[in-house]
């Protein structure tokens, strides 16, 4: 646990190709203890996306059969050292968190059909495809950082209008590839 004299600190670093790695390791972990509801898991988020500066949280999104059944898990998810932090936010999640301080992943589960599944897929791969975006997306995370080094709503709130609109255009853009 932390004290209360310990405050998070807002860190963009390069891309790190072991971010790949340190997904595969922690979703084979994953896999094993949520086995019967998993349909299927993804890395997510900044960290996905090869090129780009990012905090070094991995972000794995994880679908399920049954969002309900999920809560079952907890025990078993807090002995792979996550704090479980229930909806946290957003209707129809659960979210585990590992490490408060020194924070290095983030598993967000949805149950199967979820629009935020989506979302969050056509995010990182319309990123992925547009790497300029991306460039762009990643100097914004670099100055959010240094303008908000202690202040993670700061930091979440500045990158707010980009996100959405890189959401929108993703949007059209699985469209058009359809």
């Amino acid at each position: 646990m932390s004290t209360q004299n310990e405050i998070r600190t807002i860190e963009v670093v390069p891309y790190d190709l072991n971010w790949i790695r340190k997904y595969l390791y922690e979703a084979e972990k994953i896999k094993k203890i949520i086995a019967d509801e998993l349909v299927r898991i993804h890395h997510i988020g900044s960290t996905a996306i090869p090129g780009i500066s990012a905090k070094p949280v991995i972000d794995i999104l994880v679908e399920v059969k049954n969002i309900e059944n999920v809560d079952n898990y907890n025990e078993k998810v807090k002995e792979m050292g996550y704090i479980p932090k229930g909806e946290y936010g957003i209707e129809g999640r659960r979210f585990f968190l590992k490490g408060e301080i020194n924070r290095t992943h983030h598993i967000h589960v949805f149950q199967v059909g979820n629009s935020e599944i989506i979302r969050h897929l056509n995010f990182r791969d319309y990123m992925i495809y547009h790497p300029e975006e991306a460039k762009a997306y990643s100097e914004i995370k670099k100055e959010l950082a240094i303008k908000f080094r202690h202040d993670i709503d700061g930091y979440c709130n500045g990158k707010n209008d980009f996100i959405k609109e890189i959401d929108r255009k993703a949007e059209e853009w699985v469209k058009t590839r359809s």
